[in-house]
């Protein structure tokens, strides 16, 4: 008895698009191709011809839509770029791979600020919605930074009147008189992150006259406390480093006209033992309340490089085998009676 032959299906490349940008330098993006779908694909000219299951040859032939779609925004196409797309249609999301990879948040030198993974999309969408918004996940998921390109657009676009970033300065307890330097010396490493961000983003020269002007604020959490914020971007950066409380006065501090993301990593605690991390417990206390939204990224929204995000998952399922002490227990995120 005879196999049947699978199905044939032919894509046409239009002229206008350059067959290296769709198939990448070396043949690589066709290798992603191959290796991702069981389907056979053979190039001629513009004329890609797909042979396999017919779900598998549907799922390249989208791919290749994708991949001309994004090339059509100017955009270029990387290895990387093609396996996020995959991941995306793997993921059956609603949204369309190209609309996620092509919004652009901000253009500066001629670099140009996107989402890079479904999740990421998704978050900055959040900031748009919403008043407050938690994006929460690991190293290199892009939470703190896209807060940024946001906060940066919305400056530029007059929407609020000043950006303020915000970090714990947990490492010193807070108790900055005893480190060495000045006040502005002691708190810079603790905030630098935040002015390098910055500097990707603005114009080099521009940034000590909007700090200056107070447009930028980049202050300790410590400085936020009695304060009234009004119009204006607010990112609590590394926020699994406030105590409940610290949260509270924080979230509080919110003004009219104003905006406030909060970034963080619970996975990431460096608070003194027996102190509760504050971004742990406030999902239990805030769940449900109205114009507030918790966004998670995972390793798979990892946007450094790509080792990074598989040494994120192999400690994720290291420490999901690893037996839970009551204290360990204790910490974990819950709601709270009041």
């Amino acid at each position: 008895m005879t196999e049947t032959p699978h199905p044939s299906h032919t894509v046409v490349v239009p002229n206008s698009i350059d067959m290296v940008s769709v198939l990448g330098p070396g043949d690589e993006h066709l290798g992603l191709i191959e290796r991702a779908f069981d389907a056979d694909v053979h190039v001629r000219g513009n004329r890609i011809t797909l042979t396999g299951e017919p779900a598998e040859v549907a799922l390249a032939e989208r791919l290749l839509d994708e991949i001309v779609t994004i090339i059509r925004t100017g955009q270029g196409v990387t290895s990387e770029t093609v396996e996020r797309i995959i991941s995306m249609m793997r993921a059956e999301s609603t949204e369309r791979p190209a609309d996620v990879l092509s919004l652009n948040i901000l253009s500066n030198r001629g670099r140009t600020i996107r989402p890079k993974t479904l999740n990421q999309k998704r978050y900055v969408d959040s900031i748009d919605k919403h008043t407050i918004t938690f994006g929460i996940g690991p190293a290199g998921t892009g939470k703190t930074y896209l807060a940024m390109a946001k906060a940066v657009q919305a400056l530029q676009a007059k929407d609020i009147s000043r950006i303020i970033l915000t970090r714990p300065a947990v490492e010193a307890g807070e108790r900055l008189g005893f480190l060495p330097g000045t006040l502005s010396e002691k708190i810079d490493p603790y905030l630098r992150p935040l002015y390098d961000a910055l500097h990707d983003m603005l114009d080099p020269e521009t940034i000590p006259k909007l700090l200056a002007a107070g447009t930028i604020e980049v202050a300790p959490l410590a400085y936020m406390r009695g304060r009234t914020l009004n119009d204006a971007f607010i990112i609590l950066d590394e926020a699994q480093n406030t105590s409940p409380e610290q949260m509270k006065m924080f979230l509080t501090r919110l003004g009219f006209g104003s905006k406030i993301v909060v970034t963080g990593d619970v996975t990431q605690v460096d608070l003194p033992g027996g102190v509760q991390s504050g971004l742990r417990v406030v999902e239990g206390i805030l769940d449900g309340v109205e114009d507030v939204v918790f966004n998670r990224l995972t390793s798979h929204d990892v946007v450094r490089h790509r080792l990074v995000g598989r040494i994120v998952a192999a400690y994720d399922a290291f420490d999901a085998q690893q037996p839970t002490t009551p204290a360990q227990r204790d910490s974990r995120p819950r709601g709270t009676t009041r």
